[in-house]
């Protein structure tokens, strides 16, 4: 058996590029693209973060609007059929190229496997479908019902009612240093998808494990077959 009976995987920046979406349109959002897109993803995680706090919540599609319509006018501005491409392109961003395959050898493992995440349940049906991951997770959770996004520990505990498992029995990946702490101090063993080589951070919540891949996670499948 593996280490842990389920393996629970934050989906945007973890199993999905969410780069992606601006690489594809690179030539139509012009020369401050990767600005754009750097500030995009700064900007849909921090209006998560001060909603949560001011009990003012809006879904994960209306935030990711929002935070696109600020990147963009901070650089310049996009025309509207770009933006109409860019939310679109956002729906079924592309995998990571390690994700089906560790994945697959957890599912063949025996474990369970879910995402856990702060998209609506209907994009994240869409992301998963596009990726063509359905038949390798167990369950795709997301905060939406509880209307308050990650970090608050209530997100964290849609693992353990809907897998049924206690949270010492959750390995759980993220890219974003941030989600770990909050999956540590729930209780999850927590394993840092550190793809950009950024520094480390939340000393005391720190991950069990720091990879640069997923693909890392393999090698605990086949010490554990």
């Amino acid at each position: 058996m593996t280490p842990y009976p389920a393996y629970v995987f934050d989906a945007y920046g973890t199993l999905f590029d969410v780069h992606s979406a601006v690489a594809r349109h690179r030539g139509a959002v012009g020369p401050k693209a990767a600005e754009i897109s750097d500030l995009w993803r700064v900007k849909q995680l921090e209006y998560t973060w001060t909603r949560t706090l001011m009990g003012a919540y809006r879904d994960f599609r209306e935030v990711t609007a929002q935070a696109l319509d600020f990147a963009a006018a901070r650089h310049g501005g996009i025309s509207a059929a770009t933006r109409g491409k860019l939310l679109l392109a956002y729906e079924t961003l592309d995998a990571y190229p390690d994700a089906k395959p560790t994945l697959a050898a957890l599912k063949k493992a025996g474990v369970k496997t879910a995402i856990l995440s702060n998209g609506t349940p209907d994009m994240l049906a869409k992301a998963v479908a596009s990726a063509g991951m359905g038949d390798l997770l167990d369950a795709s959770l997301s905060i939406h019902e509880l209307r308050a996004f990650k970090t608050t520990p209530a997100a964290y505990g849609l693992v353990e009612r809907y897998l049924g498992v206690a949270p010492g029995d959750v390995s759980f990946q993220s890219s974003n240093r941030w989600d770990v702490a909050g999956g540590v101090k729930f209780g999850f063993r927590g394993v840092w998808i550190n793809r950009t080589d950024a520094p480390e951070e939340y000393a005391d919540l720190a991950p069990a494990k720091t990879l640069p891949g997923l693909a890392g996670l393999l090698e605990e499948v086949a010490r554990n077959p």
